[in-house]
């Protein structure tokens, strides 16, 4: 053998053994990720803590826009016939943004029902409603309302908001709990 062939024969032997040592570390980390990572759906309460995590991201959402809401139907309420065109425009987007908002807070109640949680579904219901109401109340062009009304409102409101997440925060830690020991 020629040194020449020699060293074919060293560096074709060298690069299979290189892949054949490339492909043994891949399937030892793919192997390792399998069995090392927990499992979305491995224990049944972890399914319920990501519907639980979906409901208080979806009810933070109802809250912010009910916020922006609130803020611009009371500024147009103290401004009366003078308040801008482009405000009035701008309370008409986040009115529509806030009914799509009502249907998610829909979806949410039937979602409670559905895993038996009856207390957290009402405290949610009834957190809707006092904005829904809130809306009837409190609107452009009505001048025959009162400041200390609307603070009461709101006041209502963000109690209802707080009671609804701390009985959401409670059934999550008992679940996260469970999960915890469970693993």
């Amino acid at each position: 053998m020629t040194p020449e062939t020699l060293w074919q024969l060293f560096d074709t032997s060298a690069k299979i053994g290189i892949g054949a040592l490339i492909s043994a570390l891949f399937m030892m980390i793919i192997w390792h990720r399998r069995h090392s990572t927990p499992k979305t759906h491995s224990h049944p309460d972890q399914r319920r803590l990501m519907i639980l995590e979906g409901i208080s991201g979806d009810v933070g959402h109802l809250s912010h826009v009910f916020a922006k809401y609130s803020a611009l139907v009371i500024e147009s309420i103290h401004y009366g016939k003078h308040w801008p065109q482009a405000r009035r425009k701008e309370l008409e987007m986040v009115n529509h943004e806030l009914v799509r908002e009502f249907k998610k807070l829909s979806d949410a109640e039937s979602k409670l029902l559905m895993l038996g949680e009856k207390a957290l579904e009402k405290t949610l219901r009834l957190y809707g409603s006092k904005i829904a109401n809130f809306r009837r109340q409190v609107y452009v062009g009505r001048t025959d309302i009162k400041d200390e009304t609307i603070v009461a409102m709101k006041k209502d409101i963000n109690l209802l908001r707080e009671q609804f997440y701390e009985f959401l925060s409670k059934k999550y830690d008992r679940l996260l709990t469970n999960t915890v020991s469970a693993k």
